[in-house]
């Protein structure tokens, strides 16, 4: 096998995102590796010759501390759609020419669904062409919505930051002894993975949302007046939590109810913003009552003083997995997350096939969701013990000390 191996990280950031590549960068110099690559801004910046050598940033161990410490992407990301290689055959001999160059063996891409599209296309076109490098993909998305694994690394912390949030909200929102309604909105397009996280709000200390929409139970705005005036009978202060992909049963987004979306991404993915806003001032002009819209925007997927110390140690465990699989000869495959038991907590990792993984979606099961506007207790049980534990940050005069390439 070829001396080098090379990693890249692609699509929305994490607030472990890091740990993974810390996980596959120590992973494979202990396995022998003479250099470690990492491209900068993905497959895309790779086409571009961008790469730099990651013993100039990480040989020193706090500074491997620290990059599981640093929210974002280190290596910088991109949403780049690999096409279809009877489409366009020559980015393929770019890309393989640009490895071949570098003396590759191994191929590690940390990211999600789009991701693992582009893991499964070079390593077929690696098998068409009799290439011997190795292709493995390291989950991550915050959106939990990957096949074949229990959850993805990013979704724990995510949740947690989440259901913090929505309990400090919740107890803002009983300040003043008048009538008023909250509308989150949290991330999530297809899949309400994030927005279900927010009924691990309630608690002893906490009575938690009223109600919670996610995209995978069809949403109609007339019904989620009636259930919010219905609820202002009992109590004063309603706080909403919905996907920002909620859709109406003809299949509207909700957003575009409100205002025209924006272009959409590499994917062709809609912008969506616009949800809790546009209910917030249903709830105002309709029902009369005082209404406010918080949306949690990319505050979900940065907030690296909130992550959960389980969801990091996962993270780096399935960098270090992809890179032993690697070198064990496996390729075209994702490293999943095996969950063996909820309580106590124990998970493990294993290699699939990428194409029982790529281009599909996981959804919360319908036996999930309450009512169409709740989760069960199946879910939470789901959920808990992946915002377990605190991962606390390295400060430095009061704040967060991070590591960044310039």
């Amino acid at each position: 096998m070829a001396k080098n191996v090379i990693v890249g990280q692609s699509g929305g950031p994490t607030a472990v995102i890091n740990a993974s590549l810390a996980g596959v960068y120590e992973t494979a110099k202990a396995l022998g590796a003479d250099t470690v690559y990492g491209m900068r801004y993905g497959v895309q910046g790779l086409l571009a010759g961008k790469v730099v050598a990651l013993d100039d940033y990480l040989a020193d161990p706090l500074q491997l501390e620290l990059l599981q410490r640093t929210p974002s992407s280190f290596l910088g990301s991109c949403r780049f759609k690999l096409p279809d290689v009877t489409v366009q055959p020559e980015i393929y001999r770019q890309l393989f020419d640009v490895l071949e160059r570098l003396d590759i063996g191994c191929f590690f891409y940390i990211g999600g669904n789009d991701s693992m599209d582009t893991i499964c296309k070079l390593s077929d076109y690696a098998r068409d062409i009799h290439s011997p490098i190795r292709f493995v993909g390291v989950p991550k998305t915050i959106d939990n919505d990957l096949e074949a694994t229990d959850h993805t690394p990013g979704y724990g912390s995510a949740a947690k930051y989440i259901a913090t949030v929505t309990k400090e909200v919740i107890r803002d929102s009983l300040v003043y002894d008048l009538q008023s309604v909250t509308v989150l909105e949290i991330m999530g397009r297809n899949a309400g993975w994030l927005a279900a996280s927010a009924a691990l709000a309630k608690g002893p200390d906490c009575e938690g949302v009223d109600f919670i929409y996610l995209p995978e139970a069809p949403f109609e705005v007339e019904d989620f007046l009636q259930q919010v005036a219905l609820r202002q009978r009992s109590k004063s202060n309603v706080v909403v939590a919905v996907s920002e992909g909620i859709r109406t049963g003809s299949g509207t987004y909700v957003a575009e109810l409100g205002a025209q979306l924006g272009p959409q991404d590499a994917f062709g993915h809609k912008i969506l913003t616009g949800t809790a806003r546009y209910l917030a001032e249903q709830v105002s002009s309709r029902l009369g009552t005082k209404a406010r819209a918080i949306e949690f925007s990319t505050l979900q997927r940065c907030g690296s003083h909130m992550a959960s110390r389980v969801d990091s140690t996962e993270a780096h465990a399935a960098g270090a997995a992809a890179v032993r699989a690697a070198y064990e000869g496996h390729t075209g495959e994702m490293i999943c997350l095996v969950r063996r038991s909820s309580l106590p907590y124990q998970c493990v990792t294993h290699p699939v096939d990428i194409h029982a993984i790529a281009n599909r979606e996981k959804k919360v099961p319908a036996e999930w969701i309450a009512g169409g506007c709740g989760v069960t207790e199946d879910l939470l049980a789901y959920m808990r013990p992946l915002v377990q534990g605190e991962l606390q940050p390295i400060q430095v005069q009061g704040l967060p000390r991070h590591i960044f390439l310039s």
